[in-house]
């Protein structure tokens, strides 16, 4: 069982995208690099107006990744975009990047040079433009950052006006970092009998080898109720199985104050018995130890999959301690 890398699906719209009353929002005021405000206005042409263009996505890297590329399909097939698996028959290519491997990184970019030689607006996403939006070969191009995935939608109708768009900002209530986007958004999954799960995002480490941790930032835990609510959710929709994913599971609720085994207990009230699994993504070592009886427990229900990933890096505890593991 292996996590998902470097995919893309063909994305068909929903019958019930709607056709009328289509809004386009223009940027009013610059406020700072990471953000603009918005100001809505009625269109009267709709031969050009958002919301009837063909946009090809293209994710590289991660679980976490690939949910975040359904949850943006998802909502711009709701607003009448059509997602198309044929890049060259597409206005718009949206490009969802990971930086934890040079060759992703550099694939990505061979992307964007391939968008932009064939005259295609591009919109690029994902850890690699959120750590540096300022590189050289992203100068020009609109972001969405990783905690901005609700605003696609306005990211790609403005860039397809000629517009550039940077959206980076950390969502935050109080004061305290959020798990991300709010989990009810429409989505189109890869794998419509999968739904992927990201119950947080960044992590509490500071691994000198890693960049990651310049996209994703420090933990951010949805809540628990949050994370319930998407789950019985995702069943009702004839999923099949939730794979629970973030950057570290292990890590889930420090934040909080709650814990990856309250989680997942909560969470198997809702996964039925006839066949249906949840599945535990990537976690670090030190959390899960702190956890062994409770999750010992849980690995032993017949609807979980008796299966953890935990990275080992290396067996030399000097080099451990060099890369701050």
């Amino acid at each position: 069982m292996c996590d998902i890398e470097d995919s893309h699906d063909e994305f068909t719209r929903p019958e019930n995208v709607r056709e009328a009353a289509i809004k386009v929002k223009r940027p009013a005021k610059h406020k700072n690099e990471n953000d603009y405000d918005y100001s809505v206005t009625e269109l009267s042409d709709l031969s050009n107006s958002p919301g009837h263009q063909k946009i090809f996505v293209k994710t590289w890297g991660c679980a976490h990744n690939n949910s975040d590329s359904e949850y943006m399909a998802g909502q711009l097939a709701e607003y009448g975009y059509t997602i198309t698996e044929k890049k060259e028959a597409a206005d718009l290519w949206l490009l969802n990047s990971c930086t934890v491997k040079s060759p992703a990184e550099f694939h990505f970019r061979n992307f964007i040079s391939q968008g932009l030689e064939s005259g295609k607006r591009v919109v690029v996403s994902g850890c690699v433009s959120q750590s540096v939006p300022n590189s050289d070969y992203l100068q020009g191009i609109s972001i969405v950052g990783v905690q901005q995935i609700d605003r696609i939608v306005e990211v790609v109708e403005e860039t397809l006006k000629g517009h550039v768009v940077r959206l980076l900002a950390t969502k935050k209530q109080a004061g305290k970092k959020l798990g991300g986007a709010q989990l009810h958004l429409p989505k189109i999954r890869k794998n419509p009998l999968v739904e992927i799960l990201a119950i947080n995002t960044g992590c509490l480490n500071q691994c000198t080898y890693c960049k990651t941790k310049h996209a994703r930032g420090d933990l951010g835990s949805y809540s628990i109720e949050e994370l319930e609510a998407r789950v019985a959710e995702s069943f009702a929709q004839g999923v099949r199985e939730v794979w629970v994913t973030s950057e570290d599971t292990g890590a889930y609720g420090r934040d909080i104050g709650t814990s990856l085994p309250q989680l997942l207990s909560r969470l198997l009230q809702h996964v039925p018995a006839d066949g249906c699994k949840l599945r535990i993504g990537m976690t670090n070592p030190p959390y899960m130890l702190e956890h062994l009886p409770e999750m010992a427990r849980i690995l032993n229900d017949s609807r979980v999959y008796k299966f953890l990933h935990v990275p080992v890096q290396s067996g030399s505890d000097s080099v451990l301690m060099d890369m701050r593991r």
